[in-house]
């Protein structure tokens, strides 16, 4: 299977410095062509998506094709975030991928039903984030059809 040459748009919300850096050489390890720009709370999320304050440039703020989503962050969480981008039908159909550290079954169902795509656990090594970037990479790219 031939995957796509277009360079789709990772938004990754979270506020962990390390992990940020982490995810950034993971999908350059992984060698994924993708653009990705990272904000630190739910907040900076919604004003990026509508194109608010700093973010009011769609050349520097593109619209993402996936958002890789934490769910502990401040000023506005993970949670009130997606409930938001799951809420408004301009938003809706980016895919939010929840990666996150909680492993409680009560964020897993309640992510879901607000209308996730997936959920999952940070890996606790580089190499297993590594892979699972190439995973998520390969399906949200190569296999499954993303609206443009």
């Amino acid at each position: 299977m031939k995957g796509r040459q277009t360079t789709i748009t990772i938004l990754m919300a979270d506020d962990d410095e390390d992990d940020c850096m982490l995810a950034r050489e993971a999908l350059a390890e992984s060698r994924l062509a993708n653009d990705l720009h990272i904000v630190r709370n739910g907040e900076e999320l919604m004003d990026y998506l509508y194109q608010r304050g700093r973010y009011a440039d769609p050349k520097s703020s593109p619209r993402p094709g996936l958002i890789l989503l934490d769910l502990n962050m401040p000023k506005k969480d993970g949670r009130e975030a997606l409930k938001e981008i799951k809420n408004d039908p301009e938003l809706r159909q980016i895919p939010v991928v929840v990666l996150t550290t909680s492993k409680a079954e009560e964020d897993i169902y309640r992510t879901y039903d607000l209308g996730a795509n997936s959920f999952i656990i940070k890996p606790m090594t580089f190499a297993a984030l590594v892979e699972v970037m190439r995973t998520i990479g390969k399906y949200w790219f190569e296999i499954v059809e993303l609206p443009l």
